[in-house]
């Protein structure tokens, strides 16, 4: 990945963790519900992600991209049932996790991408 992929990827995925972290923020007290709403915006990024590198994903790519890397997604359902539904607490934890569980799924996305286009060029 060079400095212009880097950056740009920076720019996707943290600005798509912000917006995460406040969708998890404001429906922590309903369960479940905010998958719906981030689960979208993760797909974006990754179709974005996908650009940069000059991987053209549809949308069936990018849903079978994420599903491939949301076995972080289990952290987020355990710390939601224990603490999400506490007022407060449980908006910080479950933005923290949106947060935390986006950025971890976008960089080792990216990272893929960039080690596929790698290995393109070298052959």
């Amino acid at each position: 990945m060079n400095n212009s992929q880097e950056n740009k990827c920076h720019a996707i995925i943290h600005s798509t963790a912000t917006i995460c972290a406040g969708v998890g923020a404001g429906m922590a007290q309903v369960p479940g519900s905010d998958s719906l709403v981030i689960v979208p915006i993760q797909i974006g990024m990754i179709i974005s992600l996908g650009a940069v590198f000059g991987i053209e994903l549809d949308e069936s790519a990018a849903k079978a991209t994420l599903a491939t890397a949301t076995a972080t997604m289990v952290g987020r359902g355990i710390s939601q049932a224990l603490v999400g539904w506490i007022p407060g607490w449980g908006n910080a934890l479950n933005a923290l996790t949106a947060s935390a569980v986006t950025e971890s799924v976008g960089w080792a996305i990216a990272n893929d991408f960039a080690t596929k286009k790698s290995l393109s060029h070298q052959r």
